[in-house]
């Protein structure tokens, strides 16, 4: 029977408790135990897809075809556990499920209610799918206090007195703020939450106290004694160098020993993290460096590229270089075509990834341009791809070349795709549907040409990945790119959806329709994104 780790968040957001997750689920698989990950998150939108980047970063696309939260990104990133459709549920989703049900008379006449209607499906949910596992752990999204999270505190409440003391540990994450006007460390913030979270009937077990300075023996001590825990429990938790050190580090405060004691089980040896560590040996000491240019349209928001980056630093460990990310806003492109030259010209590589909408996509143009003609390493991501398919055919002669997805347009080498093959049959969309949950996501195989580039980088002429987009490139005009050199090398099994494009005559030129990024691993680098950056790294010396 599986064990439950339930992991809160208090004092304030963005402390950190999807990595601490990660890094924990991590020291425990390297123990050899066998864990999952799943994410409660208390917003009304049934899932993040339809969130702006703005408010809230990427969205992570499971195998399964599941818009989801960034924090699996790491889950899968630091496990590489495949995360499913039933790791991350969302409040929207818990009442649209009752909700059905209500309507369709599963409650046989009966008052719905948060309790026990909404608190029993969310244990459903934590429940679903464990067998052969030996630890679940489940972080609830937002901060102890907040309205929205009252129903999941509750629920774990529940589950603890359901599956037994024994079964389940709590660990709450929070603030140890330094006040430098006083010169110290306040632990009063800490002793809040705990007392928030305790007067929900949920006692911690461990607690994880993220810091700026080294947190005292006194401190721990004192933390220890206010909130109920015994003073090993007290985790400190100070920025690291790179997140891919946090594994090692928690374990060396503790954290893993001290979940294990308050299951009351014997930690036995010690793990082994010999591959945390190679990466982080890796990571602090480069054999050189390159610069990608990552030209797009959430540039203030560090989150909305946060796969992108990890995959760019997974293929700067690939080939034991330090990879600099320039950040740099395609709209700026479109107001000073000197400004393109400008700031692209000391890039090793450039990278055009995925987005919507219109703004910034002639800046994006202009980037393709600029590394199709200067023999720059490029890699087009989904909207990417595409723009590079408008740039061929523009530089074929069609001036108005476009997508459907900025409006009309007399030349669409890019439109809405209506109808696709998946496992189930055959999927049709329209436009002005719902947004939500319709595009073409998930996993999708392809085949790639037999003596294409990209066959050789993955030593396979089949793949999958995943996928997240409406449009697709025409190929009504596959015959006119190709004139352009563009080579579609690689394809859907049926032969209808273009996947890949590449240039052969190019020093590195692909472009491609799914997102790469989201199976990139610290241990397990993406092929596409370890060999754009080994040619990255000789373009450094072309320079």
């Amino acid at each position: 029977m599986a064990r439950y780790i339930f992991i809160t968040g208090g004092v304030v957001s963005s402390l950190g408790k999807g990595l601490m997750a990660a890094s924990l689920a991590a020291l425990l698989q390297a123990r050899g135990y066998r864990v999952r990950i799943r994410k409660f998150d208390p917003y009304l939108n049934v899932d993040p897809g339809t969130m702006s980047p703005h408010q809230h970063g990427e969205v992570y696309v499971t195998d399964d075809g599941a818009e989801t939260d960034l924090d699996l990104g790491h889950y899968e990133r630091f496990t590489g556990v495949a995360s499913r459709q039933s790791d991350n549920v969302t409040s929207g989703r818990i009442y649209k499920t009752i909700i059905e049900r209500e309507r369709r008379g599963d409650y046989l006449g009966a008052t719905v209610q948060v309790i026990p209607h909404v608190t029993d499906a969310i244990k459903a949910f934590a429940q679903d799918e464990t067998e052969d596992l030996d630890f679940v752990l489940c972080e609830i999204g937002g901060t102890v206090g907040d309205i929205e999270s009252l129903p999941f505190i509750e629920a774990i409440r529940q589950l603890r007195n359901d599956l037994g003391r024994g079964q389940t540990v709590s660990i709450h994450v929070t603030l140890v703020p330094y006040i430098s006007a006083a010169g110290e460390l306040k632990t009063k913030p800490t002793q809040h939450s705990v007392r928030e979270l305790a007067a929900l009937g949920v006692q911690p077990d461990v607690l994880v106290c993220r810091s700026e300075r080294e947190l005292p023996a006194s401190d721990r001590a004192k933390i220890a004694q206010f909130c109920n825990v015994p003073t090993a429990a007290v985790i400190p938790a100070l920025d690291a160098k790179s997140i891919y050190a946090v594994p090692t580090q928690y374990h060396r405060e503790g954290l893993d020993l001290e979940v294990l004691r308050a299951f009351g089980i014997d930690p036995g040896a010690a793990p082994d993290l010999e591959r945390w560590e190679r990466i982080v040996r890796r990571l602090e000491n480069p054999e050189g460096e390159v610069t990608i240019g990552v030209v797009g349209k959430y540039m203030g928001v560090p989150d909305a590229y946060k796969s992108l980056h990890e995959a760019l630093v997974h293929g700067g460990i690939a080939n034991q270089v330090k990879v600099n990310i320039r950040w740099l806003d395609a709209e700026l492109f479109e107001r000073d075509a000197e400004e393109v030259t400008s700031k692209l010209e000391p890039m090793h590589g450039i990278l055009v990834p995925g987005g919507f909408g219109e703004r910034g996509s002639e800046g994006k143009i202009a980037s393709v341009r600029f590394a199709r003609e200067r023999g720059v390493p490029f890699f087009g991501i989904c909207l990417g791809m595409q723009m590079a398919c408008v740039d061929a055919a523009r530089d074929q002669g069609l001036e108005n070349a476009s997508t459907t997805e900025f409006g009309p347009t007399d030349e669409p080498v890019v439109g809405m795709i209506t109808e696709w093959m998946t496992s189930e049959g055959i999927q049709k969309r329209e436009a002005g549907g719902d947004l939500g949950g319709t595009m073409r996501l998930g996993a999708y195989p392809a085949k790639l040409g037999g003596n294409s580039v990209v066959a050789s980088i993955y030593g396979s002429d089949e793949i999958s990945e995943r996928h997240r987009h409406r449009y697709e490139v025409n190929t009504h005009y596959k015959p006119l790119l190709e004139k352009n050199g563009l080579v579609f090398s690689g394809m859907s099994p049926d032969g209808t959806l273009p996947e890949i494009v590449e240039r052969p005559d190019h020093p590195w030129f692909v472009g491609v329709q799914f997102h790469p990024e989201l199976k990139s691993k610290p241990f397990d680098p993406h092929p596409l994104f370890a060999s754009f950056i080994q040619a990255a790294v000789k373009q450094s010396r072309l320079v």
